[in-house]
């Protein structure tokens, strides 16, 4: 086993002895070494469960004969980060949770690992490190929040926090009222209720066959959960003794179901950063375009929050992951999980409790996929929308661009109202590069809805849109204006036009003038110099590659 480089040998009793001041006991030292790596934090409500899972994942190790090892992974709340220059360290801590990892995992040279995770960017850190490793690894993720009651009506942070603030600007509700929003919304533990990011990875995890059946959609705080908690610490020894590793399960078509299911689901555009950041460790190449082609070929089955009018727990008493596979039939590869059976026996021994909540291809509730990849003049590397969230009135959209260099400019306006209809908020050197850090503009664009400008008004950016956006909002524009993409040329007044069904989005200048605005363009000066965040930028590459580190 790995850890024989730290427990066997005489030349090894300094090892033992330091283990052995931890509390481990001699009869340990022949049993796999297990890590579990835990993103418990106070800070994150996805999170703040976590340390009852630790005990469940700890118990399924003994029970399997293994030694287990707790250690600790950072993790930031976008919903606490959103609007402000915290978001600018979201995306960053994908790669520092990747690279924490790898460095505890090899310098204990332990033999297997329990990834703790759940919210946006821990999740896609965590499996970027088990490809990265490729030593046995299983992922837990620690569910899906309960939705919020006021006066009988089920709530979600998104639709009644973010987009209640454009309500309450608007007059539309009161001080009161958004105040009992604020407190209803979360109830307790878990990821935010509807297909955000946290949850959309969750259940392309559990698609992927790197966490148990049904750990996708399994609600937070509930026994099924520690059920699955203690089952994958019993499996993870299994995983240890049978040299099962992650790259066995996470093969080419894996990933293919796992952007199959995102599609059926209608999950977030997120995941386009994430799933080609970990084939990028497991030697997989996932290019942009397979993403639209895969889109086109696959019905959206359900309609979860925040495009839709369900929650996760709906999709969890409907059946979860297993049931929409059972649905998808022949459209999913049949690969092999880590709980040791096929996709064809998963989807044999399950089947749909609401055929509403999740539909037949044949009643789908859109012909394509969830998310578009668009491409034209603005963004020759491509674009992302979820293509589900938006209106039929707003598929097709020509307006005029308000141009800002920043989200706080555009927060200002957009609060200080602004922006009319026949309006696309132009969002720029806020990519990757630019941010630094790609920042989610949840804020802006809940605002803009809850202002009932939704089917009127437009945004794009270099940035990202969270998982919790609705409405014709287009990010991940690439090359981004720090890198000289011509968004960065934009200026204030000028058409755009959006096609989603034709997947374009074109500035509608001539091409003599976009080559004359090129020539006396210049780019700004960083606005981060030091610290992570500078690092961060000159090493990042474009959100069309996932905007991983450079080789």
């Amino acid at each position: 086993m790995r850890s024989d480089d730290v427990t066997k040998g005489s030349e090894r009793a300094a090892s033992r002895s330091l283990m052995y001041a931890t509390g481990v006991d001699p009869s340990q030292m022949g049993k796999p070494l297990i890590g579990i790596a835990s993103s418990f934090t106070d800070l994150i409500p996805g999170h703040s469960g976590m340390r009852d899972l630790e005990r469940f994942i700890e118990k399924g190790v003994h029970s399997g004969g293994g030694a287990s090892f707790i250690f600790g992974i950072p993790g930031v709340c976008d919903g606490i980060a959103m609007g402000h220059s915290g978001m600018k360290y979201s995306l960053c801590t994908r790669e520092l949770i990747a690279d924490a990892i790898e460095c505890v995992m090899m310098a204990h040279k332990l033999d297997g690992v329990v990834l703790l995770t759940n919210c946006d960017k821990i999740t896609p850190g965590m499996l970027m490190a088990a490809a990265r490793l490729n030593v046995p690894a299983i992922v837990v993720t620690a569910g899906p929040m309960h939705s919020g009651i006021r006066n009988m009506r089920k709530l979600s942070l998104v639709r009644d926090t973010f987009e209640a603030v454009g309500q309450y600007r608007e007059g539309l509700i009161d001080e009161t009222e958004l105040t009992c929003l604020e407190l209803e919304a979360c109830p307790g533990q878990g990821s935010c209720q509807g297909l955000y990011t946290a949850n959309t990875m969750a259940c392309l995890t559990e698609t992927m066959g790197m966490s148990l059946v049904g750990c996708g959609t399994a609600l937070a705080g509930f026994a099924k959960k520690r059920r699955i908690a203690y089952h994958s610490g019993l499996r993870i020894c299994d995983l240890v003794r049978q040299d099962i590793k992650p790259r066995d399960i996470m093969t080419k078509k894996a990933f293919g179901n796992a952007i199959r299911m995102d599609m059926a689901l209608g999950g977030s555009t997120n995941t386009i950063l994430h799933l080609p950041a970990i084939a990028h460790e497991a030697k997989i190449d996932l290019p942009l375009e397979l993403f639209d082609d895969i889109s086109k070929n696959t019905p959206h089955i359900t309609s979860i929050r925040p495009g839709g009018d369900y929650f996760m727990e709906d999709i969890e008493y409907a059946g979860g992951i297993p049931a929409v596979m059972n649905v998808l039939g022949d459209m999913l590869d049949d690969t092999q999980t880590l709980s040791g059976v096929s996709i064809r026996e998963i989807q044999a021994a399950h089947t749909v409790a609401d055929s509403e909540i999740i539909r037949t291809p044949d009643r789908a509730y859109h012909r394509e996929g969830g998310i578009a990849v668009l491409k034209g003049s603005l963004a020759p590397d491509g674009a992302v929308v979820k293509q589900s969230a938006v209106s039929d009135k707003m598929m097709v959209f020509k307006g005029r661009a308000r141009v800002f260099d920043s989200e706080e400019d555009s927060l200002k306006a957009i609060f200080g109202k602004e922006i009319r209809p026949g309006d696309i908020v132009v969002i720029r050197y806020e990519g990757p590069k630019g941010g630094p850090g790609m920042r989610e503009m949840l804020q802006g664009t809940a605002a803009i809805t809850g202002m009932g400008l939704s089917e009127s008004v437009a945004l794009i950016t270099d940035g990202r849109f969270s998982g919790g956006t609705r409405g014709p909002c287009i990010g991940h524009i690439s090359p981004e204006a720090m890198e000289g993409g011509p968004l960065c040329i934009v200026r204030e007044g000028d058409e755009i036009r959006i096609d989603i069904p034709a997947r374009k989005l074109d500035l509608l200048i001539s091409g003599e003038e976009m080559k004359s605005r090129m020539k006396s363009w210049t780019p700004p000066e960083p606005k981060v110099k030091e610290g992570y965040l500078a690092r961060y930028a000159r090493q990042v590459t474009s959100a069309a590659t996932g905007a991983v580190f450079k080789d």
